[in-house]
């Protein structure tokens, strides 16, 4: 049967290229058209995937980069926050005099605020109580046991702050399976539509998850955040305090140009923040030094350092004169000596001096003192003419801790050697007194003579003056000096230098230094019930402990000075009841009724007579029964009175009226 074909329809079409004829039956296009055809510019499927699938990558590495940038500024807030915990309290103390000050009201309301937020904020930051064990020393079986024990440890906050290392796996996953999609959407439309659709899902969940766990990780640290937050604002109160007080005693630079006090401002701040943060490395340094000492003392009881080789020092104002460097620690006297804590303590008890200062001011001084021994060595030759030369003499020598320490407090925290050379001159004059007596005796010596014309010898006495040539160096002590020297304010600088060596007691380490002191802890001492049952007593000894660890300071007799040992007595009987005034050694002896030793009870003092070149009693402490006393050594501190040292001294009991 033949086959029956349809006939060609064709028809004619226009096109983007141009005039085309069709085939209805058979489909075939031909262009009748003698334009060329256009380039196909057009991405093909498999391209489109790709791009899609490279774009798609770009905005999840974008994510991913966002979430871990956002884990480290959450880490870094907590890390923040807890530093601030740990810190000391920042807060500082102001005298009456300052909290009086009109111009000075607003600032001090301003730390002190600030000071409350931050308390309150460290308070805020969750703890928890941990179970710890440590290993003690059983002394009654003489053996090691382990003990349990509760640690209270600051509560981290919940959740992730670190980004998760199984996202990225996860994410590629997903970013295979929707490129595998992308390969087929383009043959259906409805596949494509519902392939975007879930994708804009996914993103709008994923926005939405991320923020609700943002949101969640924002209030979870805030206790952190708000603790660093109040630090720093506690830190520019503090800051802006201590300018107010320079402006406060310098009304020259109140007077100074905008610029001067703008720059003299941002100096304050940024030298108060180094303090804190040197303070916090000391603090580090001594827990760890603290650690290592306990754990050599439990295996083998070696030995151990004492303290921080060195603390970091420093960045001092620069300005160009040292006046204004002094502004910043006169400001600083509001953290009275012994009132201040944390940082304000260390910023006050530091020598702020450059090393190379320090010790050039001492060997100067040293010198000073090697041409004066050079000159009692030579005396005789130095100074020729006499018949005889007799010497009287004290021993040359001084605490390379209390120059420093003078120095610094008369230059209000900071000095340089070109600025302390008279100073250095009138302390030597002052410490040393190199007198010379001319004594003029008449003596006789026999003379024998011969006549000439008879040859007969006599002999006569005859009368000659004799030169005695006495020579008397007197050392007052470089440590009496300061208190002749200093007004009350310069004297409890002087003290608070005193209390920790200016935190350096490497600087005169060593036997070069031979006279240097040495930090030394206070011995404690506890009061047995039946002894603080007499009140008057337990008033006694209840103010005279407020005071354990307070430096010795020749004829200081008040906290803010620190004492010598007839001040802290004085002041803890002033302050127990009694009103005697400022008494010395000898005058509160005066003011007692000797006691014998067995008639002695806590409460009385005890007198000692020859502990320095001095005439009468010349140390007294507050007897505290059990053979021990409380009184004012190095620092003010208990000691046993039955030492060989205290029995050789020893002169009297004495109660007082």
């Amino acid at each position: 049967m033949k086959e029956l074909k349809a006939a060609d329809k064709v028809t004619q079409k226009m096109t983007r290229d141009g005039a085309a004829e069709e085939n209805l039956a058979t489909g075939e296009v031909t262009n009748i058209s003698g334009r060329e055809a256009e380039a196909d510019l057009s991405a093909s499927e498999e391209s489109t995937a790709a791009a899609e699938a490279v774009a798609e990558r770009i905005i999840r590495a974008h994510d991913r980069h966002q979430a871990k940038q956002a884990a480290r500024a959450e880490a870094e807030t907590v890390r923040a926050g807890s530093e601030a915990r740990s810190r000391p309290s920042s807060r500082l103390q102001f005298t009456d005099e300052e909290r009086a000050a009109p111009d000075l009201q607003k600032a001090i309301r301003r730390s002190d605020r600030a000071a409350d937020r931050l308390d309150a904020a460290k308070a805020a930051i969750p703890t928890k109580k941990v179970l710890r064990t440590e290993r003690v020393f059983d002394e009654a079986a003489g053996k090691g046991r382990t003990r349990l024990r509760f640690e209270e440890v600051e509560k981290k906050p919940n959740g992730h702050l670190r980004h998760n290392p199984l996202s990225r796996p996860v994410q590629e996953l997903k970013a295979t399976a929707h490129g595998e999609v992308r390969k087929a959407e383009q043959e259906n439309v409805g596949v494509e539509a519902g392939h975007k659709g879930e994708e804009l899902a996914e993103r709008g969940i994923a926005r939405g998850a991320g923020s609700v766990r943002g949101t969640l990780r924002e209030r979870r640290m805030k206790p952190w955040r708000d603790a660093a937050k109040a630090e720093q604002a506690s830190i520019r109160a503090n800051a802006d305090f201590l300018y107010q007080k320079a402006l406060h005693d310098d009304p020259g630079l109140a007077a100074a140009n905008p610029i001067s006090r703008y720059l003299q401002k941002k100096r304050i701040q940024r030298n108060y923040a180094k303090e804190i943060r040197r303070a916090e490395k000391t603090a580090k340094n001594t827990a760890a030094t603290a650690k290592s000492a306990a754990q050599k003392a439990k295996d083998a009881f070696k030995e151990t350092f004492l303290y921080i080789r060195r603390h970091s020092r420093a960045v001092l104002l620069i300005i160009g004169i040292g006046a204004c460097v002094g502004l910043l620690f006169g400001g600083m006297s509001s953290c009275s000596m012994m009132g201040g804590s944390g940082v304000g303590g260390v910023f006050m008890t530091s020598y702020l001096s450059e090393d190379a200062d320090m010790l050039a001011a001492e060997a100067a001084y040293a010198g000073l003192e090697a041409e004066l021994q050079n000159e009692l060595d030579h005396y005789e030759s130095y100074h020729p003419g006499y018949d005889e030369y007799r010497f009287d003499l004290d021993e040359i020598g001084h605490d390379p801790y209390v120059l420093i320490s003078i120095l610094s407090a008369f230059h209000e925290g900071v000095f340089t050697i070109d600025e302390v050379g008279r100073e250095l001159q009138e302390l030597f004059d002052r410490q040393y007194t190199l007198t010379q007596t001319v004594t003029v005796e008449v003596r006789y010596r026999t003379e024998t003579h011969t006549d000439p014309e008879t040859g007969e010898e006599s002999s006569e006495e005859v009368p000659y003056d004799y030169y005695i040539c006495t020579v008397t160096l007197e050392n007052f002590d470089l440590a009496h000096l300061p208190v002749y020297l200093m007004n009350e304010e310069q004297l409890s600088l002087y003290a608070a230098y005193m209390s920790t060596l200016g935190n350096r007691p490497d600087l005169f380490g060593g036997g070069e230094y031979p006279n240097a002191s040495a930090l030394q802890e206070p011995t404690y001492y506890d009061i047995p019930p039946e002894a603080l049952e007499d009140e008057t007593f337990a008033a006694m000894i209840s103010e005279a402990e407020k005071y354990l660890g307070y430096p010795y300071v020749w004829g200081g007799s008040s906290p803010s000075t620190s004492f010598d040992c007839s001040g802290f007595v004085s002041w803890v009987i002033n302050h127990s009841g009694w009103s005697v005034g400022r008494l010395g050694a000898q005058g509160l002896y005066n003011i007692c009724t000797p006691v014998s030793s067995s008639q002695a009870k806590p409460g009385d003092l005890i007198f000692f007579v020859g502990t320095y070149d001095t005439p009468g009693v010349s140390h007294v402490g507050i007897y505290a029964g059990g053979g021990m006393m409380i009184h004012c050594g190095s620092p003010i501190s208990y000691a046993s009175i039955n030492t060989s040292y205290w029995q050789a001294h020893y002169f009297s009991f004495g109660r007082l009226p």
